[in-house]
């Protein structure tokens, strides 16, 4: 049970947290540096008004940024940054930190030294597919399968996927993880063959929930590629890199030659000074852009004016304000997705963003439309207690406080309403990018998201932590509407006949929600019966041998015979085969990962054997422990053996259950 806990946790720690594999935006879940925990009972503190804000000048800018990046870097054990801060249309500060290479020591250039931007690769696609809309090539309210030379099958309810549900995170894809990142050149698919090997099951009828989706950007990607009659990368060069004249940015995979000798190398941790190969990402216009600070700040200047670089336009300006504004209502009063950014506003200021990931690189990018100004970081490492996540999010809200202040959220509901609100929000919740239908579903049983009432009225969320580690306490400011004490962010329920049936919190409400545990999966119950079951089947193998060696130094005859000794002896071996099929499930997760080179096909033919040979094995359990339960029955047994006989027909269909629920029992290895 240990090595199923361990796989199901971290998977759903990997999967959940915005800041891996793409995510986006990223609330603290591990803190690098320790601080104090924010009294319990203290209300939001009040934010200082737009009067008391510092001017943002360059030499202000630097001088802070100079304090707070370094120490940053260094307690985190992070290799290096860069920062790039544009305002009216113009470059304030680009400044890089630390090292590119921590090997030769060399310093990140802030305009030459290529980053992995992960996910904020997106709004190069989701601009490239406003540009085909602007053009009169894709209809954003089209069915997706008009541009497509493959078939998009149906999903539930039966309304066809558009671009605006690509593009809003709405389209109802599961969560795919097979093939995510390589580092080997030669396995590298194209976009044409990632779109195509295999189309993830859709979970959602489409536009009815966020659920974060590298496929569906892929496909959009691919979508471009197909109506503009050039391959993703090229039309990307000639239509955003060259125009806006971004030289050191490319999508391509491996790196031109030419860009080669300035890509920063990717790091878990600066100490460890063990760079990681360059990485590959099939979903190329989901995430695997290479760019250095300055290209992305030509990129920020053009958005911020609406869609004008100096005389280049790359859209039009309403096209621009389109983008940026048309947002899909999710019914919960939170941030929300636009088409392609996403909202992260902040001190009542209007922000829209996009962050992203790969392993090892880790990026937000912010842009403040109402102020003209955008904040753009990267950083080369994950770093201690992976520090990433925490350094980007500090830099953007103490960005914001100090340069950009303004009112928080306040309000107040009563005692008695608050904590009947908490008691009705309390429970265990999973996530809506999820993997559902393979093998890999099985870390939903332990990726459970828990909402817990305290004693002062306020409640708090299992995954969002604070910077001591402590989880994050959300007071009620009205109905169904808590804000982070100390802090910003929010927290939302939507509530139908008196029950919560989703919320999310304002860091990952425009592409992600959480909703109650299916009944049937439920990890209150199923964690337990499953722990109780491998335990129950264990102690009867281990103690199979013992009770032979007890009787043979006792000189006993084995008091069974014929039938009943048959069965004694197979359903012994059913328990073994039973048990050890679902800690072969587990250890095999635990693996896949840990290494996410695994994730890449390299398991699949023990894949294969463990779907064939553990569906035969679990379920050819239940049928022993049965003929066993009947044999024992009908025979002159003790009481202890027919019980005994019960706990272990029910410890073989509690697995049995387990393997068929979360998809271990069944054929096919896509995931």
């Amino acid at each position: 049970m240990r090595l199923l806990a361990k796989a199901a946790a971290a998977a759903a720690i990997w999967m959940c947290s915005a800041a891996v594999a793409f995510a986006g935006a990223s609330p603290t879940i591990v803190p690098p540096v320790k601080r104090a925990p924010t009294p319990a009972a203290a209300a939001s503190p009040p934010l200082p008004g737009p009067e008391q804000a510092r001017p943002l000048v360059a030499a202000d800018l630097e001088a802070w940024l100079d304090g707070f990046m370094p120490y940053a870097l260094e307690s985190g054990d992070v290799a290096g940054a860069v920062v790039v801060v544009v305002k009216d249309g113009q470059i304030l500060l680009q400044k890089g930190y630390g090292y590119a290479d921590v090997e030769k020591r060399t310093p990140v250039d802030p305009a030459r030294t290529l980053f992995r931007p992960g996910s904020t690769s997106k709004l190069f696609t989701w601009t490239a597919v406003m540009q085909q809309v602007e053009r009169g090539k894709i209809d954003l309210d089209a069915d997706i399968n008009t541009y497509l030379d493959f078939k998009m099958p149906p999903g539930p309810a039966g309304r066809p996927i558009t671009m605006r549900d690509v593009m809003t995170h709405t389209a109802g894809f599961e969560e795919a993880v097979k093939g995510l990142i390589g580092d080997d050149p030669a396995k590298l698919q194209t976009l044409e063959q990632t779109v195509k090997a295999w189309t993830p099951t859709r979970i959602y009828p489409a536009g009815s929930t966020q659920a974060y989706s590298n496929y569906a950007t892929a496909l959009a990607g691919y979508v471009v590629q197909r109506v503009s009659g050039l391959d993703f990368d090229t039309y990307v060069e000639r239509n955003l890199f060259g125009p806006l004249g971004m030289t050191y940015a490319t999508f391509r995979q491996p790196l031109p030659a030419a860009l080669t000798p300035y890509m920063a190398k990717g790091y878990e941790r600066a100490s460890s000074g063990e760079a990681k190969p360059f990485e590959l990402i099939p979903a190329a216009p989901a995430g695997a852009m290479s760019a250095s600070g300055e290209a992305m700040a030509a990129f920020m200047i053009a958005h911020l004016q609406e869609g004008a670089y100096g005389d280049v336009r790359i859209l039009a300006p309403e096209t621009a304000r389109t983008m940026h504004s048309t947002t899909r209502d999710m019914k919960l009063p939170l941030n929300r997705m636009a088409l392609g950014f996403y909202e992260q506003n902040i001190n009542g200021r209007r922000v829209i963003s996009h962050g992203g990931d790969t392993q090892w690189f880790h990026t937000e990018l912010h842009l403040f439309p109402d102020d003209g100004v955008g904040l753009y970081v990267s950083v080369n490492s994950l770093g201690k207690d992976g520090a990433a996540g925490p350094i980007r999010s500090a830099l953007f809200r103490e960005f914001s406080n100090r340069y950009l202040p303004g009112p928080g959220h306040d309000g107040q509901v009563d005692a008695s309403t608050a904590a009947e609100h908490a008691r009705m929000i309390a429970g265990s919740y999973i996530n809506s990018r999820r993997v559902e239908t393979s093998l890999i579903s099985l870390s939903n049983l332990m990726g459970v998201v828990k909402i817990i009432p305290n004693k002062d009225g306020t409640i708090s969320v299992s995954l969002i932590r604070d910077a001591s580690g402590a989880p994050k306490k959300w007071r009620e400011i009205q109905p169904f509407v808590w804000v982070e004490v100390g802090g910003e962010s929010r927290l939302a329920a939507l509530v139908e006949d008196g029950k919560v049936v989703r919320w999310s919190v304002d860091d990952y409400s425009p592409f992600m929600v959480f909703m109650p545990e299916p009944p049937l999966k439920a990890s209150t119950w199923l964690v337990p019966a499953v722990a109780a079951s491998l335990a129950a089947l264990l102690l009867t193998v281990v103690l199979w041998p013992v009770a032979a060696i007890v009787r043979w130094r006792m000189g006993a005859a084995f008091p069974l015979q014929g039938q009943a000794a048959r069965a004694y002896r197979f359903v012994r071996i059913a328990a073994a085969a039973s048990a050890a099929t679902i800690i072969a499930w587990g250890g095999t997760v635990v693996a896949m990962f840990g290494d996410l080179a695994l994730l890449n096909g390299a398991l699949d033919p023990l894949l294969w054997g463990l779907h064939i040979l553990g569906s035969i094995l679990v379920l050819g359990a239940v049928l022993v422990a049965a003929w066993n339960l009947w044999v024992v029955w009908r025979g002159q047994r003790s009481w202890f053996a027919k019980l005994w006989s019960a706990v272990l027909l029910v410890s073989t269909v509690v697995l049995a259950w387990l393997a068929i629920a979360f998809h271990l029992v069944g054929l096919g290895v896509n995931y």
